[in-house]
């Protein structure tokens, strides 16, 4: 007899453990090999191969799974989401990472402390969004800072050094923040039952709080907002953002503006579903709202006055933190909007900052002016970064477009007129400041001591796979998206 049930449940074996052996495996192999790196990328597949799984028992209607002593992980719609986005990203970024296939500068050791904490967040990131406890979701994000900080100085600099202690130190208040926010909710929630049992499950916390204090719930809301946005990059605690990003190795860099972002907006998703139930109001909108535009207005003013393409892609993420939290605060439309401009943006950002390094290896900078011609040095490099950089900016035929109509449509749905109209003239900026960096480096004469050529190889075929996913969610939105999306719109709204 089959143990259909035993099956789907070692699928989260499938997501967890790929990672953790990769880096293990980073770990014992000493020197380390370029085959590491190889088996490491392919082990990923594994990984993607079990949230695609999850995504494709969500969106057929299966009830959330769980698994491990206590229900210990779960996986339902949305979990199902931000594990597709966490390892599709992944995946990319562990194939296209230095040593895998193309010449690297880095030394042995670096590569093997690359793919050492690499994979260690990459495993953070996906225990955070299958975990059934906020508690260990919390733990799991702050793991994410550890790892991806010594990342940061993989190539020991006095900027790369001042910027991963930069992140530290924000990141650690904003994590702590969090903390108490969880702290509030666990005894909030003790006081009511009297019990401390599976407390911070979190379908055991979203059942008991309706009977939850209003006032104690916005507290601790207001906490995990502002400490779980500290890892999303909301402003204002969005300042680590600018010198993490340009300081990181591309491949972090990548992973770090797509999926790390994406977890930290599912933290506040989850515990916002808590908060709405317990406080019945728009409370929690009104927080997102706010916080929403004051990250547009900042992102709109950064991006005029960038002088660097890798902290101008930053600032980018800024103005769509923004324009996320804006979606979240809309109601159920809004809800819908938000989760697929998610992962519109984890595909747009993924690309750009591998091309953005591909860039800067190049020409030996990332100032905007010290990178022109790019279309006439590496054309191949440039349309992708140009194409990346449209998508950015919301135009179509690409997916960011749809969904940012979608969100704004919601949002004069629900009588916001004026704030939606302030929200439309800063994307003007942005778009007419992106547009304008980016006609600098595409045009006039490249240095002459830069080489005309190609320095991406093989690694356009995956960038270029990552553009069409761009067109095609620009195009049409795919039954199974659509069906998981309108799921975790049902289980937010409720």
């Amino acid at each position: 007899m089959i143990h259909w049930e035993l099956i789907e449940r070692m699928k989260f074996l499938l997501l967890l453990l790929p990672s953790f052996v990769s880096a293990l495996g980073a770990y014992l192999v000493r020197p380390y090999r370029a085959m590491v790196g190889w088996l490491n990328a392919l082990l990923s597949l594994l990984s993607l191969g079990a949230a695609l799984a999850f995504a494709s028992h969500a969106a057929h209607g299966g009830e959330a799974l769980v698994f491990g002593p206590g229900e210990l992980l779960r996986a339902d719609s949305l979990s199902a989401l931000l594990m597709v986005c966490v390892a599709a990203a992944s995946t990319l970024t562990l194939f296209l990472s230095p040593g895998v296939g193309t010449e690297t500068n880095y030394m042995q050791a670096q590569l093997r402390r690359y793919q050492l904490l690499i994979n260690l967040f990459i495993f953070s990131m996906l225990l955070a969004v299958s975990a059934n406890s906020v508690a260990i979701m919390w733990v799991a994000l702050e793991a994410t800072t550890i790892f991806s900080a010594l990342l940061i100085t993989l190539t020991r600099s006095k900027t790369s050094v001042e910027a991963s202690w930069k992140y530290i130190l924000i990141s650690s208040v904003g994590i702590a923040l969090a903390f108490a926010g969880t702290v509030l909710g666990y005894f909030d929630f003790v006081a009511l039952t009297g019990r401390a049992e599976n407390a911070l499950n979190w379908p055991v916390l979203l059942q008991n709080a309706p009977a939850m204090h209003p006032e104690v719930m916005k507290l601790a809301f207001v906490f995990l907002l502002v400490g779980y946005g500290t890892k999303a990059g909301i402003a204002p605690m969005h300042t680590w953002k600018p010198d993490a990003y340009g300081e990181a190795p591309p491949p972090l860099a990548a992973l770090m503006s797509s999926s790390l972002f994406a977890v930290a907006i599912y933290a506040i998703l989850r515990w916002k579903v808590v908060a709405d139930a317990a406080i019945k109001d728009h409370y929690t909108d009104s927080l997102l709202l706010a916080l929403g535009l004051a990250s547009l207005a900042i992102a709109a003013f950064s991006v005029v006055l960038s002088r660097n393409y890798k902290r101008m892609l930053a600032y980018s993420s800024v103005e769509h933190t923004g324009l996320i939290c804006f979606g979240l605060g809309l109601g159920a439309a809004g809800v819908f909007a938000a989760l697929l401009h998610l992962v519109n943006h984890t595909t747009a950002k993924s690309l750009m900052f591998f091309l953005a390094g591909d860039i800067e290896r190049k020409y030996g900078s990332s100032a905007i002016k010290q990178a022109p011609g790019l279309l006439k040095a590496a054309p191949w490099t440039g349309g992708l970064f140009a194409a990346g950089l449209l998508a950015l900016a919301g135009l179509p035929p690409f997916g960011l477009f749809i969904s940012e109509f979608a969100l704004f449509r919601a949002g004069f749905a629900q009588h916001h007129p004026w704030l939606m109209g302030a929200a439309l003239l800063l994307l003007l900026v942005v778009f007419v400041s992106l547009i304008t960096h980016l006609n600098r480096m595409l045009y006039g004469d490249a240095p002459a001591e830069i080489a005309v050529g190609e320095t991406v190889g093989w690694r356009v075929a995956p960038m270029l796979l990552g553009l069409l996913v761009l067109v095609a969610l620009g195009l049409t939105l795919p039954a199974p998206l659509e069906t998981l999306l309108n799921q975790i719109v049902r289980i937010v709204s409720r």
